[in-house]
């Protein structure tokens, strides 16, 4: 008697966890902090990240890294339903006195097929009854949860596919300015950061409601939504670093947009960060690498206030609030090895886009 108390316990308690599990990742609108879900993308990324820690090339990487998000959310759907199995299990066995396997064919019968297999006594019937109800509810869940998860992708995407032709692929923050000095568009850049501002208050919100969307990878390698946001904020840093009579208000909201957004997301990876930086503390970034991009931008006509020297402690200033988290986050997806997103697991030379030639016809 006391081990079926004891079976019967184990199994609300798996029960009771599964479930939790299930309405925090699929029906609750916030952050999720299920361990089960956390676990098994964990460890699913661990032999696809073995692999592509041996590939030397970034496109090679990404077309192994890939399947690992999708294939998550199958596998955790799987391990669902078989943990319901061996808790609903646990159930017949204490109810019933029912052996292992008939303990399992009685919970997978029901739970799988909409049925029962034996109705000897009304408490297993009730089990059954709730075994038959969990399986289809849990299937609709996770097929009602996949169009929000890639709506919430495509959305992400379309924006960063759009930067391409700003910034080049991968896209790097002092191309952007140098693109947009060299087509006369530095009009058009505030409309850039407004877009960029939107665009991270939507990845805060649907990144942490489905973290699993952090490891989902662009269609493309060159492409990656992580180092596009970096991008975006060194364009914005440099821009108020280079021109302090210029309007602020919205290059200063797109910064901060997009910094809170890298803290929301690492809130949910459990990566620990300074709130509260100071403008004079050091960054990763040296001052010769500043002055690479610099150039980049001189090349194509991009107009500064100041010089480089007088701009360094205020570029400083401000990716000193994003530079630690953005790298962290680039290096943990394995991010395409862009300019000033920080260093990848593996020595795979940095891609750095090319500024396109302004062709014009003869005479114009």
């Amino acid at each position: 008697m006391q081990v079926r108390i004891v079976l019967g316990v184990l199994g609300v308690l798996v029960v009771a966890g599964v479930f939790s599990s299930v309405v925090r990742t699929l029906v609750l609108p916030r952050p999720s902090r299920s361990s089960f879900t956390s676990l098994v993308r964990r460890v699913l990324f661990v032999p696809y990240q073995a692999v592509a820690d041996r590939c030397a090339t970034a496109e090679r990487k990404d077309r192994v890294l890939a399947p690992v998000a999708p294939l998550s959310i199958l596998v955790t759907l799987v391990l669902w339903l078989a943990s319901f199995m061996v808790g609903y299990a646990l159930l017949e066995a204490s109810v019933s006195g029912f052996g292992v396997k008939a303990s399992l064919s009685e919970a997978g019968s029901s739970l799988f097929t909409l049925g029962f297999a034996s109705s000897r006594r009304s408490a297993l019937t009730a089990v059954d009854f709730c075994a038959a109800a969990t399986g289809p509810i849990v299937i609709a869940l996770q097929v009602g949860y996949l169009p929000s998860l890639y709506g919430a992708y495509a959305r992400r995407e379309a924006e960063v596919t759009l930067l391409q032709s700003r910034a080049g692929s991968p896209p790097w923050g002092p191309e952007i300015l140098a693109r947009f000095a060299q087509v006369d568009l530095l009009d058009s850049l505030l409309e850039l950061f407004a877009n960029w501002e939107r665009w991270s208050a939507e990845v805060a919100e649907s990144h942490t409601t489905y973290a699993v969307l952090i490891q989902f990878r662009s269609a493309r390698a060159g492409r990656n939504w992580l180092v596009a946001l970096i991008a975006v904020l060194d364009a914005a840093a440099l821009h108020l670093a280079f021109n302090p009579s210029s309007p602020q208000t919205q290059v200063r909201l797109a910064l901060r947009a997009g910094f809170v957004c890298m803290r929301d997301l690492a809130d949910v990876r459990g990566i620990a960060y300074n709130a509260d930086p100071l403008p004079d503390d050091p960054i990763d970034l040296t001052y010769e690498t500043f002055l690479k991009g610099v150039e980049r931008m001189a090349e194509q006509g991009f107009p500064m206030e100041r010089t480089p020297e007088q701009a360094w402690p205020h570029f400083r200033g401000w990716r000193v609030n994003y530079e630690a988290l953005g790298y962290r986050l680039a290096y943990d997806i394995d991010a395409v090895p862009a300019p000033w997103s920080g260093p990848r697991r593996t020595a795979e030379a940095e891609v750095t886009p090319h500024t396109p030639v302004d062709r014009r016809p003869v005479g114009a």
